[in-house]
């Protein structure tokens, strides 16, 4: 059986959207895919781990891989710098992993440049009301830096119909189940199915 190549996902939302959940419960419950972890520059937060949730890095670091040319996207968000890393992301791909990538617009535009074939996602809030309900209840950030986020919500919300799909997270089961359904419908791809079951196909077809 051939193993075909995995497929590269970009799942983009508004801070606050409640993406990374509905990423964390739908790995729990599919097999063969995974999160990239990214490079940054921000502080680690507590119950953070370094490799596990972000590699974190200096912005020193961060400035010599983008020279290195080791990152298949980076962008600047607030005022830290976010990575991905080429080598990483096209090592899990050739083994046959499903490959989720959360970034945000520009860093999607440049990993389409690359790959063009990638499936892209964009989540969104039910209402604004309901993002900033979502962001105060985090009890982590003043009122200006709140209002900040809103602002750049409504920034990054604007790209959306660049994306193939849209989940609306209002219910967050609803939308759990919206997004496991993008995953497993293109895992039927005609070409990917023919990969994966040459033998099974071939002797459906032979001569009675």
């Amino acid at each position: 059986m051939t193993q075909p190549t995995g497929t590269l996902y970009i799942i983009s939302a508004p801070s606050g959207a409640g993406k990374t959940s509905l990423v964390k419960a739908m790995l729990g419950e599919l097999e063969g895919a995974s999160v990239s972890v990214s490079h940054t520059t921000r502080a680690m937060r507590p119950g953070e781990n370094n490799g596990v949730d972000y590699h974190f890095v200096e912005k020193t670091e961060f400035e010599a891989m983008v020279a290195r040319g080791d990152f298949l996207e980076h962008a600047q968000v607030f005022d830290n710098y976010y990575g991905t890393s080429k080598s990483g992301v096209q090592g899990q791909l050739a083994a046959g992993q499903d490959v989720i990538l959360e970034i945000d617009w520009q860093g999607a535009r440049q990993v389409r440049d690359w790959q063009p074939e990638a499936v892209s996602i964009f989540v969104l809030p039910p209402s604004r009301e309901a993002l900033e309900e979502r962001l105060r209840g985090r009890g982590t950030d003043s009122d200006e830096i709140i209002q900040r986020r809103m602002r750049d919500a409504v920034s990054e919300m604007s790209h959306y119909p660049e994306y193939d799909f849209l989940v609306i997270n209002d219910r967050f089961e609803t939308a759990l189940v919206e997004l496991k359904a993008i995953l497993l419908a293109q895992r039927q791809r005609l070409a990917l199915q023919q990969a994966r079951h040459p033998g099974l196909l071939e002797a459906l077809l032979a001569p009675a």
